[in-house]
């Protein structure tokens, strides 16, 4: 039988840290299972419609900067391993360590959302925007105006999840500047990593879906 820490804070509706470990880290998957079915939703819609009208999703697609999503990609990678290497550090009650790759990964974040921002400045001077000011200068644009439809939707859930988890970032350096996070006591930090991995997932996908997949097929 596994040991438990014996110095853990232990909340009062528990018996004991590891039953308060294992229903933190089983109500985080649960979580993160309701947005795999809310995200995947998406990805169906985003598939029916691309096999429905490939010719005008692929022209659509060349308009997207390959450049700066490939961009957003390496450096969503990049806060994945600052993420990890701060729980990493919480697991070994490295406070210090714990600071500085929090602040790398929301340094991270920062600039993917940055990044973001240039891309959709390029969308709005182009007229790509969903809506009465829309113009597409390619075939179907009808068809055209689906796929940014659905870009931004898409793209613009996944940002907003980026926003959630930097708003916790911040708010989670006081905590872990004041020793908070220990080898003891790490649940919130694990789950943390785990949203945020969960978020770098999604836009592993998104990239190839609307960067990558028929791009060059009718430009």
């Amino acid at each position: 039988m596994a040991s438990e820490p014996k110095a853990a804070p232990l909340a009062h509706h528990f018996d004991s840290y590891l039953q308060q470990k294992e229903s933190a880290s089983l109500g985080m998957w649960l979580f993160l299972g309701q947005e795999i079915m809310f995200f995947g939703g998406l990805f169906l819609a985003y598939t029916v419609y691309r096999w429905r009208y490939a010719s005008a999703f692929a022209a659509a697609s060349n308009d997207l900067d390959l450049r700066l999503g490939l961009l957003n990609t390496v450096v969503l990678i990049g806060s994945s391993l600052t993420i990890a290497l701060a729980v990493r550090s919480a697991h070994l009650g490295k406070r210090k360590d714990l600071v500085g790759f929090l602040l790398a990964t929301l340094a991270l974040g920062g600039v993917f959302l940055g990044v973001k921002s240039i891309e959709y400045a390029q969308k709005f001077a182009h007229h790509l925007v969903p809506g009465p000011h829309f113009r597409f200068e390619g075939a179907d644009p009808t068809q055209a105006q689906m796929f940014f439809t659905l870009y931004f939707f898409m793209t613009g859930l996944h940002a907003l999840h980026m926003i959630v988890g930097m708003a916790i970032l911040v708010w989670m350096l006081r905590p872990a500047a004041q020793g908070r996070w220990t080898p003891d006591n790490h649940n919130f930090v694990e789950g943390f990593g785990l949203y945020w991995h969960f978020v770098d997932i999604i836009w592993i996908f998104l990239f190839p879906l609307l960067y990558l997949i028929g791009r060059h097929h009718g430009a």
